[in-house]
């Protein structure tokens, strides 16, 4: 495997990682829950090894970038098909920008990759 597909699969973990540390967070109930308060800790810690690892190849501003842009998205879809949350038209437009951007920077940017 290239050092690049690597990268990706490590950004990748990083991302499904914080994005299930997120969703726990909400189970904590301001941390006064013991297993998932230990659940979500664990998940960002996992992320953030994962991202550095990530960011071995990948520039640090385009890996974070994905990662937080990608962590958006996917929490926003678990908390509207899973948690039954509503979206008004001006979040629909936000996220279409969010995914337009990581869309565009690793489908035209030079600085994707090292």
């Amino acid at each position: 495997m290239t050092p690049l597909i690597t990268a990706y699969l490590f950004l990748t973990g990083a991302i499904v990682s914080e994005v299930t540390g997120t969703l726990l967070l909400q189970k904590t109930a301001q941390f006064t829950r013991l297993v998932p308060t230990i659940g979500m800790a664990l998940c960002y810690g996992l992320s953030f090894y994962l991202l550095s690892h990530a960011l071995k190849t990948l520039p640090l501003g385009i890996a974070y970038a994905i990662w937080g842009g990608l962590g958006i998205v996917l929490t926003l879809i678990i908390s509207v098909t899973v948690f039954k949350q509503t979206l008004d038209w001006q979040a629909i437009a936000g996220v279409a920008m969010i995914v337009g951007g990581v869309v565009m920077i690793n489908a035209f940017s030079k600085a994707a990759a090292h």
